[in-house]
Formats: C-alpha cells, sequence, structure tokens
C-alpha cells in the first residue's frame, strides 16, 4: 500500500509505450484493497477512465495528436482489485505502439489518485 502511480488531482494520464506494436484487446487497472489500506478506505482509486490511441496517419510532431477512444470504463471500487476491460479494437484493424490512460475522475480523494498497476493486453 502507498507504493503506487500517484498524480495530484483527481484527473490525470499515462501512455504507455508497449514493447512492441500490438493488436489491443482489453487493459487491466489494479488499485488496492480496502483491507490492505491503511486508511481503510480506496477513495484515491481511479474511477472514470478512458483508452485512448493514435489515429494513423496522425503527426507525432503536431502540437495536438489526433487520438481514437478505445472504451471508456469504470473502476468499481466493490467489486475485485484486479479488473479487465474490453477495447474495441474492431474499429482499428492495425496494431500499435503506444497507448493513453485518461483518469477522469477518482472515487472522492480531493488531493491524489492512485494507479497500482496497468497491463496492456492484445496479440
Amino acid at each position: 500500500p502507498g507504493n503506487c502511480w500517484a498524480f495530484k488531482g483527481h484527473q490525470g494520464q499515462v501512455v504507455i509505450r508497449l514493447p512492441a506494436r500490438v493488436h489491443l484487446t482489453a487493459i487491466t487497472v489494479q488499485h488496492i484493497t480496502k483491507e490492505a489500506s491503511p486508511s481503510g478506505t480506496i477513495i484515491s482509486a481511479p474511477k472514470d477512465i478512458a483508452v485512448f490511441v493514435s489515429l494513423p496517419g496522425a503527426s507525432v510532431d503536431a502540437d495536438r495528436e489526433e487520438e481514437t477512444l478505445l472504451g471508456m470504463f469504470t473502476y468499481n471500487m466493490e467489486k475485485d482489485p484486479i479488473q479487465t476491460f474490453p477495447l474495441k479494437n474492431m474499429l482499428l484493424p492495425r496494431a500499435f505502439s503506444h497507448v493513453k490512460l485518461l483518469v477522469k475522475s477518482n472515487w472522492g480523494n480531493p488531493w491524489y489518485t492512485c494507479i497500482y498497476r496497468v497491463q496492456v493486453h492484445g496479440k
């Protein structure tokens, strides 16, 4: 507990560089359980999450990269701490080397949001 990727406030993002180009199929997000939390709560867990990839042909050097949404999900703090969400990869029949995880809100902590693990699944 406490050994997480924490960011200020209730919103944040991370871009994950994959070791190879991957046809994305799902993403897994992990937080700790209430029982493992020193405070007995997990209000720092992410709540609303969106997953993006860069659109084919989008310029890496552009001020504003064009992205496409592969899914929006709600991490449920009442369920298992490891939650897997399927991605809408049929819209983009190609492999990607980067994926962006955008946390839009958390479960009520005004100071920070924590993510313990993100796993990207694909072929």
